[in-house]
Parts: C-alpha cells; structure tokens; sequence
C-alpha cells in the first residue's frame, strides 16, 4: 500500500493537481478523482448512518462495507491494483439475501424518508448509484477491475434493503408513494 502521510498539508495540490497512490498526478477534476471522491463521500454517509442506533446485523454489515470502500478507493488510487474480488459480491449477496428475507414484498414504490438512519441509508444509495456511474465512466477509457463496478451495483441494492429495513425500526413502515391527484 502507498506511503502514509505524517504531514497533512504538502502544498502540491495547490495547483489543480493531486497526486495517486502510484506517484503520479492528475487534475483535481479528472474523472478517477471523481470516482475516488464519490466513494469516500458514500463511506462518510455510511458513518452518518453508524452514528444511529440501528439493528446489530445492519452495523455489523455496513462496518465491514466502509472497509471495503477503502479497499475500492485503493484500487481507483492506484492503477493496475487490485483487492476487491468474487469474495466482496458474495459477502453483499449473501447479506443482502439476509436482510431481505423477513420484508414484504414490494407493491409500490417508496419515499426516501422516514427517520435519521433510513434518510441517510436512502442517501447513501443515491450516492452508491453517483459512484457507480463514475467509476463506469472511467472504465470508458482506463482498465479497472470489473469487480468494483458489480461492487457498487450490489452496494446500492443492499443500500435499498438496509433502508426498507432501518424504516421499520425507526417508524415501523415505509412511507409509500402514492401519485399525485389535482382534486
């Protein structure tokens, strides 16, 4: 792994660029600075939805998940490395079969709302989907590891379930949505 910095400030991305974990920089606003901002702007929602009291088994899944988006923005911060493998879609598969099986079924869409954590968890998906087309971007034009872009689609989906999930806990349902009648 990169070097770790004992000093915060270096002054080097002082003008547009910064640097990646292989040494070499790129414009602040290149589009793998884009997807590496956008995965630690979902890990930092995922913290807002920890700092809730939530179920252990939605703790226990999303702090291994915040690992896992470090290990994902290592890999877009170092071109040609690798970590996430079959074995991170399995853990997201096999756990969002867990949390799903005790829901209802899915009749109507619904709001993202309802209480702190279920807001956040909402938030977090629509960020997850944010990455993801990001990090699809990228791949456009640069080799990435497949892996992250089933990642961040299976992330999202957990993300929705978690939500159906953290809705019952916090408020007991789920708000639906219902069309809008002019009367």
């Amino acid at each position: 792994m990169g070097n770790r910095l004992s000093k915060i400030y270096t002054r080097t991305g002082d003008k547009g660029t910064t640097g990646l974990g292989d040494g070499t920089r790129v414009e602040k606003d290149h589009i793998r600075i884009e997807a590496i901002g956008t995965v630690d702007e979902l890990n930092s929602i995922i913290g807002m939805i920890l700092s809730n009291s939530i179920p252990e088994e939605i703790a226990t899944a999303l702090n291994k998940i915040q690992h896992h988006l470090f290990d994902l923005g290592g890999e877009l911060s170092m071109p040609e490395y690798t970590s996430l493998d079959e074995n991170y879609i399995t853990y997201l598969e096999n756990t969002l079969d867990s949390i799903n099986a005790d829901l209802p079924a899915l009749k109507e869409f619904i709001l993202p709302t309802g209480g702190h954590a279920t807001s956040s968890c909402h938030l977090a998906r629509t960020v997850c989907r944010r990455a993801e087309r990001r990090v699809f971007t990228l791949a456009k034009d640069e080799k990435i590891n497949a892996y992250s872009l089933q990642y961040l689609n299976r992330l999202s989906d957990l993300l929705f379930v978690a939500a159906r999930v953290l809705a019952r806990h916090e408020n007991g349902s789920e708000v639906l949505w219902q069309p809008y009648q002019d009367k």
